[in-house]
Parts: structure tokens; C-alpha cells; sequence
């Protein structure tokens, strides 16, 4: 465990770096969010021509009205989008929520028109409406999604990014660092760190492997905040620092407008199933039972099998073409099936087009040496089992298509957890069972943030956290991003 370096002696008081310069991130947040508005706006402006030319073809008397609410989808939408806090900064550049109330925003034009043209006695074309309402809201997802994925690429490179100080125990500190560090898309770069007060005071020096340098105690930090050129200061949970703390805290960085972010000691639990509910003038923090059933659950279910089923017709012939290839390819059948535990321990055979030779179960004691896989897993880069086909097959995921089989029979969700060989559940731990409680998925977190490259500990802390904080909206932003996950080809082998 990586630790923050600590001086164990006294020492003399030792000269704090220049100050660095605070970089103003108002202008560039401001910026994206011009880019997002005027994107919204064009996006209405583009459905709304392509519905009429669909619907109508031409201009004629009949339709100049319908013209005339094309012109106007733009400014409404916006407007809409605006009541459902869609720009609002503290959504907009991670999570789920700020999809969430685009698909709100959506919901809303529609009972409004709704309401509007049932009041005033209007006769809307439903082939009109039936076009523009789905496809606005679906390509103002798609595109915001774009957005975010380029600003996450500039994140990546170091830009746009908010310069953090951290304050918490050293272990704590160093868990933080280690993981925004591997996820910097997350925007939030640690340039410092308070821990507690000790005997002897820590003096400035580095976390080990990380750079990160320590400007002493929890009483520092408005200087750190100064030195460290910081806009924000995370507050990890620890005994020391007491609501009366916090508060004092508050108003020490309020004076240079420097942000206070207090992460919470609840492990992957999403915002939206915690609220905060005042109790005699304290404030207690709520958290809610992960949704496991109810009628979000049966929506799930019908998203699922729909779009299983749209899926196996549209990719019909690239599905047959696969099969062609590997047949050419390799003597033996397309299709490989394999045990695996479902939901509740059930166990079913999931369908995939067969990437080794025939004899690979024989051959696989031979290669245990060789692993390369985390935990239970088995995985190799060079797998001299794959056949020539199959490495392409796995480059691109197109492997794992046939899986749609067991969507529609209800075996699989589009989005879960990684289907578990049953060899891998006899060796889970208990927490590790609740990955069971869920259908697993064709796709996941898993596989959107590194697949095969992934650490063992990390995939299974990907999934409980899906399991723990599944919606719809969260599975689209899964979908989408399993797109870039496959173009990238990273960690499929």
C-alpha cells in the first residue's frame, strides 16, 4: 500500500514552494457549455427538417404550420432543457445525470405538446410527432455524449483539469490519488495533501511513486490551497474533521471562491439513492436500497429483449458472414457454448463464435504458466489456441454477438455483470456473491473501462458498483461507450 512520506524527526520549518498559478477553469467551463447549448440547438434545427422532409416531402398551404413548428423545436427544446437543469455545470461533464434529464426534458415536450394541442383543439400529424419527439432526445444524447468524450480525450492530455489538495489520513490520501489518477476523465487532479496532526508536524514532502507533496495538517490548508495554486479541496471522511470543522473550513475557502467537495464513506453508492434529510436540525444522509425489482426492473427486462431482437435482425447477415469465416478458417462448428452462473446462481449455456481450435480445453493445463489473467481468470495476449479468425474476432468484440441469443431468452441482459464461469464463482468470497443478484450483461462498466487489462479486484469493484447503482439511463451511457470501447480494441484478447 503506497503511503504518504511522512518525516518521523523533527525538522526545520522548510521554505513552501512559490505559489502556483490558479488556473481560471470558469472560462473553459463556460465555454463547453456554449458548445453544449448551441449543439442542443442545432440538433432540434436538423430533426426538425429531416421530420418534416420524412412526413411532408414539400411545402404546401397543409403544412406551412408544421414549418413554422420545425423553426421553433430549437428555441423550445432549449428551453426545455433549461427547466430540466440539462446545463446544469454540476452534471454535465461525468455521471449519468446530466442523460437523465435530457430523457426528462424529453418527457416533458411531449406532455406539453400533449396538453397544448388537446387545450387549444389542435390536430398535430402523430407520424410528425412520432419522429421528432424520439429522435431529438435520442441525438441530443448521442451528441452530448461526443462532447464529452472529447473533453475527456483533452483531460487525458492534462487539460481542463481542477487542481486538487486532499485532505484525510496518509493510506485514505493515497487511494484517492492512486484511482483519479487512473481516471482522469473524472477532471479532478491532486497537486497537494493535508493529513492529521502528528508529533512531529509533517513537513512538505512526497507521496512515494506519486509526486503528490504533503503542506502539513488539516490547519494548513488554506495556505496549501494558496501555495498549491488549488481551486478545490476534497475532504476525505476521518474523526478529525467534525461538522463544527467542516464549517469553519466552509468559510476559509469561500473568501478565494475555492470549491469543497466532501467525499462520502459509502462505498459506490450512486447520488441518486442517497438524499440528505434534516433531523432536528442535523443533517442525515439517507441512503436507499438498490432497485433489484420493482417496475424499473420489468422496464429493463423489455429493453432488453427488444432490443436483442432488433439487434439479431439488423446484424443477421454480418452475424452469417462471421460464421462463413470461421467455418473457412478452422475445421470445426461456428458457435461455442460454455456453462455459465446467471442470475441467482442459475446456470445456462452462453453462446459465442468459437476464436480457438477445437482442442483448447485439452491444452489449457499446458499454459497455466503462462497466465496472464487476474484472479481466477485465464487470459493470454499471444493465446497460441486462437485461431487467425478469432483474433480478430476478440479485437473487436464481434465474438461476443451471439450472446444476443441469451438476451432474448432471458438468460442475459444488453448491460450486467460479466457472465462468471462457474469455476470463478467456487472461489468468490461472500460480498462477491452479489454480483448474482442481477442478470449478467453482453456488456458492462467492465467492459468499458479496460476489459482484459483490467485488475481483478477492480473488475469485480466495477461490478458490484453497476449492481448497486443500475438505471436506464446509466445502461445507454454503457451502450454508447462500449462503441469507443471496441473501435479502441484495448485490453481485447
Amino acid at each position: 500500500m503506497v503511503e504518504l512520506a511522512v518525516s518521523e524527526s523533527p525538522a526545520p520549518p522548510r521554505a513552501l514552494p512559490a505559489r502556483a498559478a490558479r488556473p481560471r477553469r470558469c472560462g473553459w467551463e463556460n465555454r463547453y457549455l456554449r458548445v453544449v447549448l448551441a449543439a442542443d440547438v442545432l440538433v432540434a434545427l436538423a430533426v426538425g427538417a429531416v421530420a418534416f422532409g420524412v412526413r411532408f416531402g414539400v411545402v404546401t398551404t397543409y403544412n406551412q404550420g408544421y414549418l413554422a413548428l420545425a423553426a421553433l423545436l430549437p428555441a423550445v427544446w432549449a428551453l426545455v432543457l433549461g427547466f430540466a437543469q440539462a446545463y446544469d455545470k454540476r452534471h454535465l461533464f461525468v455521471g449519468t445525470a446530466e442523460y437523465q434529464r435530457v430523457l426528462r426534458a424529453g418527457v416533458t415536450l411531449a406532455a406539453g405538446l400533449t396538453f397544448v394541442s388537446y387545450a387549444a383543439d389542435i390536430r398535430l400529424a402523430r407520424g410528425y410527432v412520432v419522429i421528432v419527439l424520439p429522435l431529438t432526445v435520442l441525438a441530443t444524447v448521442v451528441v452530448r455524449f461526443a462532447l464529452r468524450k472529447r473533453l475527456h480525450r483533452a483531460r487525458s492530455r492534462g487539460r481542463h483539469l481542477r487542481r486538487v489538495v486532499v485532505m484525510g489520513h496518509r493510506r485514505a490520501v493515497a487511494d484517492l490519488c492512486r484511482q483519479l489518477r487512473r481516471e482522469r476523465y473524472h477532471g479532478l487532479e491532486v497537486v497537494g495533501a493535508c493529513v492529521p496532526e502528528r508529533r512531529p508536524r509533517p513537513t512538505l514532502g512526497p507521496v512515494p511513486d506519486l509526486g503528490v507533496p504533503v503542506y502539513g495538517t488539516f490547519a494548513d490548508a488554506p495556505e496549501a490551497v494558496t501555495v498549491a495554486g488549488a481551486d478545490t479541496v476534497v475532504v476525505l471522511s476521518c474523526p478529525e474533521l467534525d461538522g463544527v470543522a467542516l464549517r469553519r473550513l466552509g468559510w476559509q475557502l469561500e473568501r478565494d471562491d475555492v470549491d469543497l467537495i466532501v467525499a462520502s464513506a459509502l462505498i459506490d453508492v450512486a447520488g441518486g439513492r442517497t438524499t440528505i434529510r434534516p433531523v432536528d436540525g442535523l443533517p442525515m444522509l439517507h441512503v436507499e436500497h438498490a432497485r433489484l425489482r420493482g417496475s424499473r426492473r420489468v422496464a429493463k427486462e423489455i429493453v432488453d429483449r427488444c432490443g436483442a431482437a432488433l439487434l439479431l435482425v439488423g446484424l443477421a447477415p454480418l452475424l452469417a458472414a462471421v460464421a462463413l469465416l470461421i467455418r473457412a478458417d478452422s475445421p470445426g462448428p461456428a458457435l461455442f457454448r460454455q456453462p455459465r452462473v446467471g442470475r441467482g446462481g442459475a446456470l445456462f449455456d452462453i453462446v459465442k463464435f468459437r476464436t480457438m481450435y477445437t482442442d483448447a480445453e485439452a491444452r489449457l493445463a499446458e499454459l497455466r504458466g503462462a497466465n496472464e489473467g487476474a484472479g481466477v481468470l485465464f487470459k493470454m495476449r499471444d493465446d497460441p489456441r486462437v485461431t487467425r479468425v478469432g483474433r480478430y474476432l476478440r479485437r473487436f468484440s464481434l465474438d461476443e454477438l451471439p450472446q444476443l441469443v441469451n438476451v432474448l431468452a432471458g438468460q442475459m441482459s444488453l448491460v450486467g455483470p460479466r457472465p462468471p464461469l462457474p469455476a470463478e464463482v467456487a472461489e468468490y468470497p461472500e460480498d462477491m456473491l452479489r454480483r448474482l443478484v442481477v442478470k449478467p450483461g453482453l456488456t458492462g462498466l467492465w467492459q468499458v473501462s479496460g476489459r482484459s487489462d483490467l485488475p481483478w479486484e477492480e473488475a469485480i469493484r466495477l461490478d458490484l458498483r453497476y449492481v448497486e447503482n443500475w438505471s436506464l439511463s446509466l445502461d445507454l451511457v454503457i451502450l454508447l461507450r462500449t462503441v469507443t470501447a471496441v473501435v479502441r480494441t484495448s485490453g481485447a484478447y
